[in-house]
Parts: structure tokens; sequence; C-alpha cells
């Protein structure tokens, strides 16, 4: 009987310390989730604040421009060449160059990138050369776009003999744009299902066939994000086409892509630093820079929809 009172007792002893140490685990618990969810606030919190600053500053500038250049708004500006050393007239042969940069450099920066991340992500086989393209990729896409430019004066405009021209611009932009396309490219076709290809292969489809007719239709939306950051850069750049594209002035439309073109962030730059007429044309360049950040806006509402639509046809 003595042995089973002190069995019982261990027993009792060893619940209540059990039960203690559950306590104290469950205290400890709850204390460090109110940490972890106090921590979180404040991330969330100045990730909040990140994001109204942004809007706040672009805000900003949205309407410092736009208060400055509303009064230079016409029918005139927007459909005349500039006259009088720039100082009256419009900017049409700004508007046209630029919108003849942009889809040119997409057109040549499209194919190229497209094919280059189909060859990454659906045939190369050495993941040591994949490491290397990739680096090389993502080197390109730091390297400043002056540098560009200059690569496209060398090749381009005097070993290639295009001279400046809309043709020498395009390539060069193309160039620039080149790394966002491929880093789109590549996302959109990883975010295919896997099983996709599986079920088109085992239906007696060839490679070929099953990227063509499955991955490239699946992730053509995804690649649309590729072509939408190239309009916007093309659109937006002056130091890439200031030795191959753009001129100060040209009195007629171009007529053949050998031609050289007038575009509006060249034109901004120009009217802002070298022009003779600078606070006489303060006008014009709030309302060029106006005009580009509505023309950018269009062309990227545009792509969008057309990736809408895409993704739209794609879920049906």
């Amino acid at each position: 009987m003595s042995n089973s009172a002190d069995t019982i007792k261990q027993v009792d002893s060893m619940l209540m310390v059990e039960g203690n140490a559950s306590k104290h685990l469950g205290h400890s618990g709850s204390g460090n989730y109110a940490m972890r969810e106090r921590i979180q606030k404040i991330v969330f919190l100045l990730f909040k604040g990140a994001v109204a600053i942004n809007g706040l500053a672009l805000l900003i500038i949205c309407g410092f421009v736009l208060y400055y250049g509303l009064p230079a708004m016409s029918w005139e500006f927007l459909t005349e060449n500039p006259r009088n050393s720039m100082t009256e007239g419009g900017i049409l042969p700004c508007i046209v160059g630029t919108i003849v940069l942009s889809y040119g450099a997409l057109m040549v920066a499209l194919p190229w990138g497209i094919a280059t991340a189909i060859y990454l992500n659906e045939y190369a086989t050495s993941p040591k050369l994949v490491r290397i393209l990739r680096l090389g990729i993502n080197n390109l896409a730091g390297v400043p776009s002056v540098v560009f430019g200059l690569f496209g004066l060398s090749l381009f405009v005097t070993v290639m003999g295009m001279g400046v021209s809309i043709l020498a611009g395009v390539c060069t932009l193309g160039a620039l744009a080149l790394p966002l396309v491929i880093g789109a490219s590549e996302e959109a076709l990883r975010s295919v299902p896997q099983t996709y290809r599986e079920a088109s292969l085992g239906l007696g489809a060839t490679k070929w066939q099953t990227i063509y007719r499955v991955v490239l239709p699946a992730a053509l939306p995804g690649m649309m994000t590729g072509a939408i950051l190239t309009l916007s850069r093309a659109a937006g750049e002056t130091a890439a086409i200031m030795f191959t594209a753009a001129v100060f002035f040209t009195p007629e439309m171009p007529a053949s892509l050998f031609d050289d073109v007038m575009a509006l962030p060249y034109h901004i730059y120009v009217l802002a630093t070298a022009g003779t007429e600078i606070e006489k044309t303060r006008h014009i360049q709030y309302g060029t820079s106006l005009v580009l950040i509505s023309l950018v806006l269009g062309m990227n509402m545009v792509a969008i929809y057309i990736r809408a639509k895409m993704q739209k046809k794609m879920v049906k």
C-alpha cells in the first residue's frame, strides 16, 4: 500500500510539473505572438509610409508639370512645327518622332528578347552557360544609357553607315531595352505550369510545337509587361538618341528610316540647356514635358488594355 501511495504521489508531482511547464510555454508563446504582431504592424506601417511618400512625390511632380505646362497647350502647339528659334509654333515633329522611335525599339527588342528567353528557359542545358548569360543580361540592364548612345554611335552610325537616322536610334533603343524584355519574358515562361508541356508532349507534339502552340500563348500576357516597360523606357530616353537619331530641328517630317528625327525628351533637353532663348521657351519646356508624360501614359494604357484582353481570352 505504501508503494502505491508513493507511486500516486510521484505521478501527481509529474503532472503538476507538466502543467506548470505548459502554462509557462503558453504564456511565452502568447508573448512571442504579441511581439510578432507588433513587429508586423510596424513593418506594414513603414510600407504604407513608403507608398504614401512615393505617391505624394508623384502627385507633386505631375501637379508641378501640369500647372506650368497646361498654359502652353493649344491645337497649334500640338499640330504645328516649331518656328522662330523654337520660341513659337508647336511640337508635332517631336511627337511623331517619339512615337516612331518607341514602337521601333519595341519591334526590335521584343522578338530578340522573347527568342533569348525561350532559349534560356526551354532549350539551354548547361547550367554554367545559363548563369553566365543571365549575369551578362543583368549587367547589361545596369549600363547607363549614355554608354548605349556611344555604342550606337560607333556601331550603327559609323561602322554600319546608317548615319544619324531613325534606324540607328531604333537599334540603339532596342539594345537598351533588351534586358527588360528578356527578364519579363523569362518570368512569363516560368509562370506557365510544367503540366502544360507534359500534356502536349504526351499527345505527341514536338518540343517546338509545344512551345509555339501551348507555352507561348499562355505566357504572352506576361510578356506584354516587357513590351510596356520597353515603350516607357524608349519614350523617355535622351542620351541614347542624342548621338544616333535626334536633332534639334528639322523642317520636314521624316520620309524614311534613314532620316533624322526630332524627339520630345531631346527637345526638352535642348530647350532647357542649349537653347538661344531659354527663358522665352520655359512654357514650351513644361508643355513638352506634359505632352511626353501624357504620351507615355497613353501608350502604356493601350498596351495594358491589349494585355488585359489577352488574359481574358486565355481564361475563356
